[in-house]
C-alpha cells in the first residue's frame, strides 16, 4: 500500500497543535527558530528547503520529509531540483538514503498532484 504523504502531513500538522498547547514555550521558541533559520538570506527558502530535504533523508525523518518536500515545491523546488537533491542525501546517507529518498520523491509526486487539483 502507497503512503498517502499528503494525509500525513495533514495530520502531523494537527498533532503540533498538541504539542503547542501542552509545550507552549518550546514550541513557540521552535517556532521563532524555524522562523529565523527560513527567511531568505544568502540563501533563498527553497534553497534553505532543500538542504532540509536532504538532512530529513538521512536522519529518516518520515514526517520531516514530507513537511520539506512540500515547503520545497511551494517554495519553487522543481522536480529537478528535488531529485538532486535526493541524489545527494543518498551520497551522505548511504542505503538507507535509497528508501527515504524513494520516499521523499512518492511524496513529491503526491504534493504536486494534489497541487495540480
Amino acid at each position: 500500500m502507497t503512503t498517502n504523504h499528503v494525509e500525513e502531513l495533514k495530520c502531523l500538522q494537527e498533532s503540533y497543535g498538541n504539542l503547542s498547547k501542552n509545550c507552549p514555550d518550546v514550541m513557540k521558541a521552535f517556532g521563532a527558530l524555524h522562523d529565523a533559520s527560513t527567511k531568505d538570506g544568502a540563501l533563498s527558502l527553497k534553497t534553505k528547503e532543500l538542504i532540509a530535504l536532504g538532512i530529513a533523508i538521512v536522519v529518516k525523518c518520515t514526517g520531516c520529509i514530507q513537511s520539506h518536500v512540500k515547503t520545497a515545491i511551494d517554495a519553487g523546488a522543481t522536480r529537478e531540483e528535488i531529485a538532486e537533491t535526493v541524489g545527494v542525501a543518498i551520497l551522505m546517507g548511504g542505503g538507507p538514503g535509497t528508501v527515504y529518498g524513494a520516499m521523499a520523491l512518492d511524496a513529491m509526486e503526491q504534493y504536486l498532484a494534489e497541487n495540480n487539483k
